[in-house]
């Protein structure tokens, strides 16, 4: 099928599926807690440590099925696994809003992990129906909806907790269903049969394109760097809500209304000011404040008294943003032009694993330093732990590239600022 014979709904719909997906991701957010407590009758601390499996069960799904779920699309097409997946959702969504047990809360999630996955299909079907000029602008509108999504999400999840903690889960199965009808109608079959291939399992392991690192010896260690930066900051989301109900007393709509700020905050920063940053400091530099940054906002957080110290920090934390730019940047001028996409996939696969073990790490750590049964009263925790990782992030940022020679120094890579 050709780029003219699209109809623009087929691409509003890709662009809306994307953004419930996350906005079924971040709708949970501030309600989670509080309907954990309700279904399993426990305190926030223990609700935490239930939380967080929650958050792996969901991580690992999309890990383990974003490359199975394209290799689908590529083998049936990118109509049918489209529609399945906002199907899945809103199932999901269903399932969660009518939950009499926890185990019906994990198999929610496992469903919505499988199911948000989907944004490898959504990927490809841009490729599909747009020339090769246009792809970047219609991935920066895949990137858009992405934004939008993770900020409206926790905003209407308190909004709506207003009316009770399973009442954002009505909202959210609603709006998949009206989008599986408004796709069924719309959608067009972009993949012709004859550019099909067959499935195989070898093309879906995730864990295969970090074979990538290992032939560049500075990109490896910035990889580990990556990684660290990714284990450090992915505690946030999955900790936010239970400390900031624990320590501050907060209610679902002020823990949905300060993600929704960071959310903001975030977009302002990502797509305004990390160019003009790293241009001014050099891709290098413009990494090692990022890192220094994310240190000590951690740091604040775990020590914060009161709640509007939160968004203090949070207009400040948000040059942790610039790291992951600047150093995908340095990493991408190591290898050939014929191996980006591939390094981008070890990248991906990188911020699949950490999302696995970072939430998991955060909620344990909460569980054993909050509540009646704590080993001491501690519940920040879980940031000591994103500063402890931040710092040995920057420490092996600094090193690697001291350790491999002056070929590989900072300015040796171009990154005075002035370049």
């Amino acid at each position: 099928m050709t780029v003219s014979k699209i109809s623009p709904h087929a691409l509003t719909f890709v662009l809306v599926t994307v953004l419930i997906d996350m906005i079924g991701l971040g709708i949970i957010i501030p309600v989670l807690p509080r309907l954990i407590e309700d279904i399993a009758h426990v305190d926030i601390a223990r609700a935490s440590v239930i939380g967080g499996w929650l958050f792996v069960a969901y991580s690992a799904m999309q890990f383990l099925f974003g490359p199975i779920i394209g290799n689908l699309s590529d083998a049936f097409g990118r109509r049918p696994v489209l529609l399945l997946s906002v199907a899945g959702l809103g199932v999901d969504y269903l399932l969660t809003a009518f939950a009499p047990t926890i185990a019906w809360l994990f198999l929610g999630r496992l469903i919505a992990g499988i199911c948000g996955a989907s944004y490898t299909t959504a990927n490809a079907f841009i490729a599909d129906i747009t020339a090769p000029e246009n792809r970047a602008k219609a991935f920066g509108m895949i990137g858009a909806a992405f934004g939008i999504g993770f900020t409206l999400g926790p905003a209407l999840g308190g909004l709506f907790s207003h009316f009770g903690d399973r009442a954002p889960f009505f909202l959210a199965a609603g709006l998949s269903i009206a989008n599986l009808i408004y796709g069924y109608f719309v959608l067009p079959e972009t993949l012709a049969r004859d550019k099909r291939r067959a499935f195989t399992l070898k093309r879906a392991n995730p864990l295969g394109a970090l074979v990538a690192f290992r032939r560049h010896p500075l990109v490896l260690g910035f990889g580990a760097v990556l990684f660290l930066h990714f284990l450090a900051t992915n505690v946030y989301p999955a900790i936010w809500a239970y400390y900031t109900i624990y320590r501050y007393g907060w209610s679902e709509l002020e823990v949905g209304l300060s993600l929704a700020a960071f959310g903001v905050i975030t977009a302002i920063v990502q797509g305004g000011l990390v160019g003009p940053f790293i241009k001014r400091f050099g891709e290098w530099m413009a990494a090692v404040i990022s890192l220094t940054v994310e240190c000590i906002i951690a740091v604040g957080y775990g020590l914060a008294s009161h709640g509007w110290m939160i968004y203090a920090l949070l207009v400040v934390g948000a040059l942790q943003g610039v790291a992951m730019p600047a150093i995908n940047a340095m990493m991408t001028h190591e290898v050939d032009e014929n191996a980006q996409g591939e390094l981008q996939g070890a990248i991906a696969s990188l911020m699949g694993i950490a999302a696995i073990a970072s939430p998991l790490l955060g909620t344990q750590l909460f569980g054993l330093f909050a509540g009646p049964g704590a080993v001491a009263e501690l519940p920040g925790a879980p940031f000591f732990l994103t500063a402890f990782l931040s710092v040995i992030a920057l420490w092996v940022f600094v090193a690697v590239p001291r350790s491999l020679g002056a070929r590989t120094s900072p300015s040796a890579l171009g990154n005075d600022g002035d370049s």
